[in-house]
This record gives structure tokens, C-alpha cells and sequence, in this order.
């Protein structure tokens, strides 16, 4: 069969990336297929670069290695001009574990890959060498008849199976998905699915999100983090946003191991915390606690379709679950999001029972029942929906709360001390930049509190329940913050209440048109609250009982 007439054969990529390349799937080779993804891939309209608030940020020297399409550029101070052997050479002395790592790894080790035997439990890596090495074919960069040898330090960083010398002044490059999916095509195929697969029938997320495929692009474009001048601390985000730069976030340089990416802890980095603890969840978990305890003994290296008939497996990891599919295995992760992770963002909970989420819940159940009954499995995922649906209930009604007190004027400082947040933001109420920004009186206390019970406290409670970790939703975290918020702002907005019905009442008595609420913004900081709002407010009630007292003696 002449190059380049090799027919793709990626049977995992859904029909709908095919249709968004306006490629026919039967026809498709690998050349074709790869210049159709990386044409959008590279695309900046398609999240590609700096984004559509490109003016509104710079990026920091650290930004070349998260984003290396956009930012980074070959060293200067390196003149070396070296061989594919002197690469090796030289880093074993500059850079000893990068080189170690390497060792180790399938990519320096092709002929043993080429020696498997079938009963060996990483035979299907022959396959795989035998796939990548058609890419390569179709993509002109491997002869008709010739075997890959390696993939070392130059074909990642330089070009692949490259025979010509690195400059290190222009010829280095940080290696970015599109470089990995050279060889590994089908699964940089599947990974950019996400941006055709990930679509909320109204729009309740834009298109190709929540997703690896579009992270980044997600986070260029939150107003917060152009905005903020603070931007050591806004890299945080990029830091685990940049999984649609690059594959080294899960694949970790430079072993680049596939039995080390499918084990829980290489999910860990990016999804825990405040927002999306899905690791402490998992963990504290039943499934978690087995994979703990018994981990050791599985075998990591067969393939995930046969980690629980040939590896051992005994309980579920996050790669056996998300990554699979009507029982498949891809690296589309977002096939069955339902929720996607935060419910109250508008429109996902009144989706949650529409017939595009219910075929994504018999996903669901698919995959539970692999190890569960299909009633437990429905059952369980009902109890998910409607437990999300409770803590949901409990989040609005303190937001209806604080969302009057903001459209009244009367949050603290609201008309006295609420400087504008910074461009391209608009001043607002519970706005996601509040969580990172603050200045002044903006936000007020209430409005935070009300906003972290959505962002954080209400979405560890749907990841609790999803992750079936019985205290991340009922009392370590999840319901038992939020009855804590809620109770605080019910307390508060009491308070508040009853200040305004006092003011009301001295008003009348002295025909005043003072606000006890403008002593708070005055020379002299009154507090409503604490100490100075309790004497106050005794001496306001001792004076109105003076006068009342005096007017019945006249």
C-alpha cells in the first residue's frame, strides 16, 4: 500500500469530530485526519493563543511553558548545535533525571516493545508501535519500509525521526499536543472529540466545555484572570488549565507512562480543593479506600479495557470510569457529563431530566453496572440527581436573600465603598471574580459567603454524591457548610432587617431622615454589628423609652 493511503481506522473518535472536520470516517487517512485537527486546533477562534481578552493581560516569563504555541521561544544563551546521540550525552550531565526518566520509558525502548509476546501484558503496545508507525508513513515522515528506532530528546523537541542537527537558538520547541499527536494520533483525535461531544443542548455551557480539550481557552477568557493585576497568583489557574496545550499534565515527562497516568493520584493535581474536590471525595470513598489498600497487587500495565478481567482490578479509578464509554475506552472524558460539576449555573438543573441527559444517566448506569446491579446503579444515581437538587434548593433561597438585599442598596458599603472591579469585568453581584478580586466593600461579606456556597460548598456536595462519599455531601462537606452559610446570612440579614424597622421607627419620632445605616459609613465606623452595633442599638432603645416615658407624663 503506497504512503499516505492508510486508512485511519479510529474507530474510538465519535462520528461528530468527523462531522465537525467534514471528513468521511471510511475514506479518512491519517494525513488527512491529522491536518483536519490541527488546522482547528491551531485556529484562534477556536481557542488557539490568547483569547478574546488578549488585551486585557500579558503574559509572565512562566506563561511560555503552559502555553509554548503562543509564548515560547528557543534559548539564546544555549549555541549548541548537536546531534540526536550528543542530546543524550549532554543531558545526562545537565539534566540527569530527565534522562533516567527517558530510559525507562516505551519511547527509548522500541525493540523491546517489538519482542512482546502475546501472553505479556503490555503486547498490545506492539499494536500500538505498529499504529503510530502508519501515522508516521501517511505524515511522509517515515519511509514506506523503515522502522522507527527511538523517540528521543530531538524527535519531541525537535521534529520526529528527524535526521538534521538541533540548533538549540531556533529549533527547540516545547512539545504541545499537536507535536504528541503526530505519532499518537488516535488518541489526540479523541481527546479533541470533547469540543464536538461536550455540547449542553441550550447553551447552559459554551460549546466543547467543561473539558481538557478547551481548558485553557476556559481560562483566558474568565474576566477574572485577564483582569487581575496579581498575576503569579492568577497562574494558578493556568497551571492545571493547560491541558489543551500540552499532554504532560496526566503524562508526565519524561517517561511519559501509561500505568502511572491511569492511577488516581495522576488526577489528583487539578481536581481536588475548594471548588471540585473530586480527589478528597474519591479517596474517602469506598471505591477509593479498595483502590488504596489493594492497588499494590493490580497489574497497572494491561490495558484499561482489561484492568478487571487480566489486571486485578477490583474497584473503579477515575480513568475506568470517565474515560469509558458504551464500553469503549478514550480519551474523551466528557461522553457522559451530566451536571458538569457546578449545578447551579443556569439551565443544568431544569436539563437534568431532559432526553439528552437521560441517554447520558443509561451511560452512567452502564458503567456502574459493570460491577453493581442496574436497579442499585439507577438507584444510587437518582439519589445523586436528587440530593444535587436539595443542596441546590438550599444554595437559592440564601441567594434570593442577599440578591434583594443587593438590588436594595443595602449590602454593606454598597453605595459608599464598592469600587468597580477591573476591566473587562463589570461591577455586578456574585460574580465569579469576587472569589479572587476584592476592594473595599466589594464584595460585601453576605455576597461572598452566598457565592462560595455555590462555587465551592454546593459543588463538593454534587462531587460527594457522585463520588459516593457519604460526609462529602452531609456534613464534613457539602450540606453542613451550607446549612452553616445559611444560618450566618439568615442571622445577618435579621439584623439588618430589624435595623431598618428601628430606623423607621426613630425617624417618625424624630422627623429625621438620618439612616442609622449611614453611621456605618461615616468618619467614625460604626459597626452595625458585634459590640458597637449592640450599645447602638441599646442607646437608640433607651432613647426612644425616654421619650415615650416623657410624652406619657405630659
Amino acid at each position: 500500500m503506497m504512503a499516505g493511503a492508510v486508512h485511519a481506522n479510529l474507530s474510538t473518535v465519535p462520528d461528530e469530530t468527523y462531522k465537525a472536520l467534514n471528513l468521511d470516517r471510511s475514506k479518512a487517512t491519517p494525513k488527512e485526519t491529522y491536518d483536519a485537527l490541527v488546522k482547528r486546533y491551531k485556529d484562534p477562534a477556536q481557542g488557539a493563543g490568547r483569547g478574546t481578552m488578549a488585551e486585557y493581560w500579558e503574559p509572565i516569563p512562566y506563561s511560555m511553558y503552559l502555553d509554548p504555541t503562543t509564548f515560547y521561544k528557543s534559548p539564546s544563551s544555549v549555541k549548541e548545535v548537536v546531534t540526536r546521540q550528543e542530546c543524550v550525552e549532554c543531558h545526562s550531565d545537565e539534566s540527569p533525571v530527565w534522562v533516567q526518566a527517558w530510559k525507562r520509558s516505551t519511547h527509548a525502548n522500541l525493540d523491546e516493545v517489538r519482542k512482546l509476546k502475546p501472553e505479556d501484558a503490555k503486547y498490545y503496545k506492539k499494536e500500538k508501535l505498529e499504529e503510530v508507525e502508519n501515522n508516521l508513513r501517511s505524515l511522509g515522515k517515515l519511509g514506506a519500509k523503515e522502522n522507527l528506532k527511538e523517540v528521543g530528546c530531538i524527535d519531541c523537541h525537535v521534529e520526529i525521526n528527524t535526521k538534521k542537527k538541533a540548533d538549540h537558538t531556533k529549533d527547540i520547541r516545547m512539545p504541545t499536543a499537536d507535536a504528541c499527536g503526530t505519532c499518537h494520533l488516535r488518541e489526540f483525535a479523541e481527546r479533541e472529540s470533547e469540543r464536538d461531544t461536550m455540547i449542553f443542548p441550550n447553551g447552559q455551557w459554551p460549546e466543547g466545555r467543561p473539558s481538557h480539550a478547551l481548558d485553557w481557552k476556559a481560562n483566558i477568557e474568565t474576566t477574572v484572570w485577564a483582569a487581575m493585576p496579581q498575576r503569579e497568583v492568577a497562574e494558578g489557574c493556568s497551571m492545571c488549565h493547560y491541558n489543551q496545550n500540552k499532554c504532560d499534565g496526566c503524562h508526565t515527562r519524561h517517561e511519559f507512562s501509561a500505568a502511572e497516568s491511569r492511577k488516581p493520584e495522576a488526577c489528583a493535581t487539578c481536581h481536588s480543593g475548594v471548588d471540585h474536590n473530586n480527589w478528597e471525595a474519591y479517596s474517602m470513598s469506598k471505591h477509593g479506600k479498595v483502590t488504596a489498600m489493594m492497588g499494590d497487587k493490580w497489574n497497572w500495565d494491561v490495558p484499561l479495557k482489561d484492568a478487571f478481567e487480566k489486571g486485578g482490578q477490583s474497584a473503579p479509578t477515575c480513568a475506568s470510569c470517565h474515560m469509558e464509554y458504551e464500553g469503549e475506552y478514550a480519551h474523551n472524558m466528557v461522553r457522559k457529563v451530566r451536571w458538569a460539576n457546578y449545578p447551579f449555573v443556569p439551565g443544568v438543573a431544569e436539563n437534568i431530566t431532559s432526553e439528552w441527559s437521560e441517554k447520558r444517566l443509561d451511560s452512567w448506569a452502564a458503567t456502574c453496572s459493570q460491577c453493581h446491579s442496574e436497579r442499585f446503579a439507577r438507584t444510587y444515581l437518582e439519589l445523586m440527581d436528587k440530593g444535587t437538587l436539595e443542596g441546590l434548593a438550599k444554595y437559592q433561597e440564601a441567594h434570593d436573600i442577599v440578591k434583594k438585599l443587593y438590588d436594595e442598596g443595602l449590602l454593606t458599603g454598597q453605595k459608599t465603598n464598592r469600587p468597580a472591579p477591573p476591566a473587562p469585568d463589570k461591577p455586578g453581584f456574585g460574580q465569579f471574580t469576587q472569589l479572587f478580586w476584592s476592594k473595599g466593600n466589594n464584595p460585601a461579606s453576605m455576597e461572598l459567603k452566598v457565592l462560595e456556597m455555590a462555587e465551592n460548598d454546593l459543588a463538593k456536595m454534587h462531587v460527594g454524591f457522585a463520588h459516593v462519599n457519604p460526609g462529602g455531601w452531609t456534613y464534613t462537606e457539602g450540606w453542613g457548610p451550607m446549612n452553616r452559610a445559611y444560618v450566618e446570612i439568615q442571622d445577618e440579614h435579621t439584623r439588618l432587617r430589624e435595623m431598618l424597622t428601628l430606623q423607621e421607627r426613630v425617624n417618625k419620632l424624630e422627623g429625621s431622615k438620618t439612616s442609622l445605616l449611614d453611621l456605618n459609613s461615616n468618619s467614625e465606623k460604626i459597626s452595625l454589628g458585634g459590640l458597637g452595633g449592640g450599645l447602638l442599638l441599646a442607646g437608640t432603645l433607651a432613647l426612644i423609652g425616654w421619650r415615650k416615658r416623657k410624652q406619657n407624663k405630659a
